[in-house]
């Protein structure tokens, strides 16, 4: 057994009836040219013969008794393939908005907590003889690195042969005593870190004031904790949409070199413009800069399956800012600001502290944010940009084609929006409740415009 860290386990507290902190993971799986049928039980034999690489789909969530700590996770457990591996068809002509209407209705419904919390579903029906691997893992199993390293393994990569066997189940439940015991160890260990921890966040908040007293006012970028009102920030409903598209990495990577921004900059400018668009459509004005949580890995391992090894850093979006390539340079600006922020404190310092997040409280204070009317002043939207595999993959021996992965939705945001890549390949996708938008793909529309208008204002053709 292991216990959940105090990110995993925040992970759990804060899901909600109308908020569910499960993740999403798409593969789309072209079987044009493959030998023979492609089909679920296809799948279901491959996923099963490699179930015993990826063992946090193995783990069973386990409660301390009167929640005196984090919960645990109980680690090779049985797997009942005939509830958590799923046929599902897309409907109509099979193609990206019909599977994305797939997509949101598999993202609506809850994962059961009595089971090993993940579903994966086999899409038949897409044009072109195609299929898609929608995976859905809750977030407290794996953060965005911690699951590309996992879709990795289930992936035929190159030149390596397929390790595939059954798995073996040794779990035993624990008895109550023995999960309060090992409760009461892990406190002593806790309360013995305490005062690092501590004065660490102290040093780390006069760093952070220190160096904002030096870079003076900037008015042009949002004031933290000053997030405004927008269409985007409500209670959010229990529902989900789904929206994807894709970008060229090689026109992304040119953009940046010539603009000498990163492509995680490009993303952010990107976001900024096309919130903008919405903005000024949904609100009737955009005067002010929105605030993006933006997560930030704090070990990248190739090794690491499991877990959340998050800090977080608030970037300024200039979505005031009308001109692109001044709005570029903003958002540079910002995402250099928020770096900075981010070392000052200490990268790892936040999941420390969420570790001394008390159980017995933090589910009843996230129900009750779930339910408030009032404006988040924190920040506007989550955002994400993670680095997905650099090979094509295969599965069965058939070409993955593309990835698309997304984040929950969060209290008072009603989306969020992810960006993995993939190969050559920036894959957009933006998870949103039904109150947001009028159709979910107006977000990831603007997305592309917004990134074809800094393409070209930096100097290339869009044809």
């Amino acid at each position: 057994m292991k216990r959940l860290n105090g990110m995993d386990a925040m992970l759990l507290y804060s899901e909600t009836p109308n908020l569910h902190t499960h993740t999403l993971k798409v593969a789309i799986v072209d079987a044009a040219d493959y030998p023979g049928d492609f089909d679920f039980e296809l799948f279901r034999h491959t996923f099963l013969r490699r179930l015993h690489l990826l063992d946090p789909l193995r783990y069973k969530l386990v409660d301390i008794p009167w929640q005196l700590h984090h919960p645990m996770w109980l680690q090779n457990c049985e797997v009942d393939p005939d509830y958590h591996l799923r046929r599902i068809r897309v409907p109509g002509a099979g193609g990206r908005r019909e599977l994305d209407g797939v997509i949101g209705d598999i993202a609506t419904t809850p994962l059961d907590r009595a089971r090993p919390l993940w579903e994966f579903y086999f899409a038949e029906g897409m044009a072109g003889h195609r299929f898609a691997i929608i995976g859905k893992l809750h977030h407290a199993l794996a953060d965005g690195v911690a699951s590309a390293n996992l879709l990795a393994r289930m992936m035929d990569t190159a030149g390596a042969m397929p390790d595939e066997r059954d798995s073996e189940t040794t779990c035993a439940r624990p008895t109550s005593g023995e999960l309060l015991r090992a409760a009461g160890r892990d406190h002593a260990q806790q309360l013995a870190a305490l005062p690092r921890v501590v004065a660490d966040a102290v040093s780390g908040a006069r760093r952070l004031r220190r160096r904002a007293r030096e870079r003076g006012t900037q008015p042009d970028l949002a004031r933290m904790l000053h997030a405004p009102p927008t269409f985007i920030n409500h209670v959010v409903s229990p529902v989900r949409t789904f929206a994807t598209a894709t970008l060229s990495l090689a026109q992304v990577k040119q953009t940046g070199k010539a603009l000498g921004i990163t492509v995680n900059d490009v993303v952010m400018a990107s976001a900024a413009g096309a919130l903008r668009e919405l903005l000024l459509r949904y609100d009737g004005s955009a005067d002010r800069p929105l605030v993006a949580s933006v997560p930030a890995s704090t070990d990248r391992s190739p090794n690491r399956i499991s877990g959340n090894e998050l800090g977080g850093m608030a970037v300024s979006l200039p979505t005031h800012i009308a001109d692109p390539l001044e709005r570029v340079k903003l958002t540079a600006t910002s995402t250099a600001i928020a770096k900075e922020n981010n070392e000052l404190f200490g990268p790892e310092l936040y999941g420390k502290l969420i570790t001394y997040l008390p159980p017995f409280a933090a589910h009843s204070a996230f129900k009750w944010l779930a339910r408030r009317n009032a404006q988040t002043r924190l920040f506007n939207l989550p955002v994400s940009n993670v680095a997905g595999p650099r090979e094509q993959g295969r599965f069965a021996g058939a070409p993955v084609t593309e990835i698309y992965s997304a984040g929950p939705l969060i209290a008072g945001c009603g989306v969020n929006i992810t960006v993995w890549s993939y190969v050559d390949q920036l894959n957009i996708s933006v998870i949103a409740d039904d109150r947001t938008f009028g159709d979910t793909h107006e977000m990831t529309d603007a997305m592309v415009c917004s990134f074809r208008e800094i393409h070209s204002a930096a100097g290339f053709s869009t044809g």
